[in-house]
């Protein structure tokens, strides 16, 4: 796949021309304003990710990357024990913004493996190969959902109605998307395929972003409340479900946007295939269970008064607003990832299919 500079550029995360700064849409405003926010400080890295102006593990991968290295340039350069230190505490303060997306902590520690690896040779000259390991995260994340969307596109046919919760799309990764993209991929070579989007309670992920970027994309998608997914299966307009993922347990269980759970479990008692679709960098063998799964718990408001103009709720009703949550490995069909389609028994093929493992 040949992959240029504009091709990363019209990405929703990329760098400025002069490599000092990351460029983000801001996915807080969409869909009413289009707007680009200018990041070159631990701070405003942070903030970003923290409030969802960039979101999507893919994405969020991606902007830490290109972040540790414009942070690199900015770090004392005499001595490689200075430079790495500072480094990797502002790595660290980056990872604490969102801890359940893998992809988070994967691209920051990649790029402090990297900085090791050449700690031999000048600091200037390991800031040059930041650079390059940068945009190969990119490139890689590119690459990846072409062929996450190759693979997911085998699973439907023509015509077919798809279900999708949460945002999965390009706006949280790069070309194409992951749950996304067999739809973007799929309208590229003349397939038409109908989706149902989900609004996704509390941050309209699926309102504000799903249903934007596919109708901005020439795709048939119909938005719904969450809670009409039963209705929409029911009624037999649904072949298959397509959700994203944040994090990928071993045994399978995997983390998305709250509400994915409560789709899987409707999808099995409708006997709809159910998958999800993410990067070999969102699986985390390191994480036995869904059960170890860390989980955080966002800001209350979110449920009470966000998207109104006058609070629906007294302020003293509590509010929990997991972020995530877990759907069982038991409720999956397949994991689609980059290097093919996993199928049960996931704590063995998932080694077997993206390490090459046999036992």
């Amino acid at each position: 796949m040949n992959i240029t500079k504009e091709d990363m550029n019209s990405c929703s995360v990329h760098l400025s021309e002069d490599e000092r700064s990351v460029i983000i849409l801001d996915q807080t405003l969409l869909p009413n304003e289009t707007k680009y926010l200018t990041l070159n400080t631990p701070e405003a890295v942070y903030d970003a990710i923290k409030s969802l102006a960039v979101r999507g593990a893919p994405a969020i991968g991606i902007c830490a990357g290109y972040a540790m290295y414009v942070l690199a340039q900015q770090r004392d350069t005499r001595s490689f024990e200075s430079f790495y230190g500072s480094l990797e505490k502002d790595g660290e303060y980056l990872i604490s913004s969102r801890p359940t997306a893998v992809n988070l902590s994967w691209a920051v520690r990649r790029m402090l493996s990297k900085v090791q690896e050449c700690k031999d040779i000048p600091v200037p000259e390991i800031i040059n190969i930041l650079g390059e390991e940068s945009k190969a995260i990119h490139r890689e994340d590119i690459e990846m959902c072409y062929r996450i969307a190759d693979y997911g596109l085998s699973l439907v046919k023509p015509g077919d109605g798809i279900l999708t919760h949460c945002n999965a799309g390009p706006l949280a990764t790069s070309k194409y998307g992951t749950a996304l993209g067999p739809m973007f991929l799929g309208k590229e070579r003349g397939i038409d395929l109908h989706v149902f989007s989900d609004e996704t309670r509390p941050l309209l992920q699926g309102a504000r972003l799903t249903s934007y970027e596919l109708y901005k994309g020439g795709i048939d998608v119909t938005l719904i409340c969450d809670n009409m997914a039963s209705m929409v299966m029911k009624n037999g307009w649904v072949q298959a479900c397509f959700v994203g993922c944040d994090r990928i347990a071993a045994n399978g269980d995997f983390a998305n946007k709250i509400g994915t759970s409560g789709v899987a479990i409707l999808a099995k008692h409708y006997g709809i295939p159910f998958y999800t679709l993410g990067p070999t960098s969102t699986v985390d063998f390191s994480c036995a269970t869904g059960d170890d799964i860390n989980i955080e718990l966002r800001d209350e408001d979110e449920i009470r008064s966000m998207w109104y103009e006058k609070p629906m709720a007294l302020s003293g009703v509590k509010c929990f607003n997991p972020a995530f949550d877990v759907t069982d490995h038991s409720l999956l069909t397949a994991i689609v990832t980059d290097k093919g389609i996993v199928y049960p028994p996931f704590d063995v093929n998932l080694r077997k299919t993206l390490l090459g493992q046999n036992d």
